[in-house]
């Protein structure tokens, strides 16, 4: 389904329970899940990337398919390496098929995984037989995807020699990897993280209590649509000090002039007009957050220079390419340069037609557009099933904030937006 989506037409006043945070969801439902007599969990985000998860680890079955979930393709590749006895053949959709895994194979074969591709070399389908494995050394490329580099180190503990873990390079999106050691640490686990260097002891998870805290990447598009517009928006759920590295919006986000003020637990966004006439962020750490940050600025006529965006080629699309595709339907001529580095020098070219945008089956694609509707009323998103993923409740929350959003296939003339 296509929405057509018409900002509010009055100052937006809104608070919003935002969802759970699925990056700790899924390090939770993992690491419980090789805990012995793990507790139950508390509440986790209720998504399509968790309900896959949690399909996975309770189905006994040879065939797991994971659809679209490249966390739960690199956790759950690791999870069931190191599961004695476990046979397993781990697929997803058309896309994740053409997603990289070598680097997480190779590095769990050293460790004495038995894991064969069933098609092409390096990616998925995988054939694995679960076995306990023996660790030791292994060195990965620092600037991988940090979700190679979690699933190796959650399962970790249960390597016979454990694990020392060489980072070779510079390292992107480190708040990721600090989340997993201080999750593991939360379940028992104490790790050692040293320059480039990581060692994980042999040791046992312990059964704790837990609890997700809401999302801050969801927290984002919220910020996007306080910086395009005036009004007041609540955010309910989120940490103050927060273990997820998107947290830093607070920080980001002033410069494009909204104002955080947590109070009660709860976060209040108020745009200000300090702004900067420039950007330029290294999003090494924060790359899910681009996409908005991106958006954001080109409306607001602010350009930029994103750097340290190398992994957003392999998510569920390449991010820079279809950045590059969409703002142009908006007007704005955006760079991509050594593939990793997003660039906007105010560059912009005549629009004749209302702007249809693709989301690529990208969640972030469609829920960092919508806001785009303040600026260009009845702007349309392409199949908005695909906020699924992360926040199911994305159109119902901005129909709470006073977005109209109506079936695109809808005639114009036949719309009534102040019904």
């Amino acid at each position: 389904m296509n929405y057509r989506i018409f900002p509010p037409e009055e100052m937006i006043d809104v608070s919003i329970n935002l969802p759970l945070s699925k990056s700790i969801s899924n390090r939770a439902l993992i690491i419980n899940a090789l805990a012995d007599c793990a507790l139950p969990l508390g509440n986790v985000a209720k998504c399509d990337d968790t309900d896959v998860m949690i399909a996975a680890l309770s189905q006994q079955t040879a065939e797991v398919n994971i659809g679209a979930a490249g966390t739960a393709m690199r956790f759950l590749t690791a999870y069931f390496a190191s599961s004695p006895g476990r046979t397993v053949t781990l697929d997803g959709s058309a896309r994740m098929r053409q997603r990289p895994i070598k680097a997480l194979v190779d590095a769990l074969r050293v460790c004495g995984a038995k894991i064969e591709y069933v098609e092409a070399e390096g990616f998925p389908p995988l054939r694995i037989d679960g076995c306990e494995l023996d660790g030791g050394e292994v060195s990965l490329p620092a600037s991988i995807s940090s979700q190679y580099i979690s699933a190796l180190l959650m399962v970790a503990p249960l390597m016979k020699n454990g694990l020392t873990l060489t980072l070779e390079g510079e390292i992107t999106s480190r708040p990721y990897i600090l989340m997993t050691l201080s999750m593991m640490n939360r379940w028992g686990v104490e790790c050692e993280f040293e320059g480039n260097v990581i060692n994980v002891p042999h040791s046992e998870y312990k059964s704790v209590s837990f609890d997700v805290e809401a999302d801050w990447s969801a927290a984002s598009y919220w910020y996007e649509i306080s910086a395009l517009s005036a009004g007041c928006i609540a955010l309910k759920g989120l940490n103050q000090k927060s273990i997820q590295g998107d947290s830093c919006l607070m920080k980001y986000f002033e410069a494009l002039g909204v104002d955080s003020q947590f109070d009660d637990g709860e976060l209040s966004l108020m745009p200000t007009p300090e702004q900067l006439s420039h950007i330029e962020l290294d999003l090494s750490e924060q790359p899910d957050i681009a996409q908005t940050i991106a958006v954001t600025c080109c409306l607001l006529r602010i350009p930029f220079r994103l750097t340290g965006l190398a992994t957003l080629k392999i998510k569920e699309t390449d991010r820079l390419e279809a950045l590059k595709t969409e703002l142009a339907k908006l007007s704005f001529d955006l760079k991509i340069e050594h593939d990793s580095v997003l660039v906007w020098d105010g560059g912009q070219h005549p629009v004749f037609e209302q702007p249809c945008i693709d989301t690529y089956d990208d969640h972030r694609m469609a829920m960092a557009f919508a806001p785009a509707s303040l600026y260009i009323p009845g702007l349309i998103i392409n199949n908005i099933e695909v906020v699924a993923k992360s926040y199911p409740d994305y159109w119902a929350h901005l129909a709470q904030a006073g977005f109209v959003c109506i079936d695109a296939d809808i005639p114009l003339d036949e719309v009534a937006v102040d019904e």
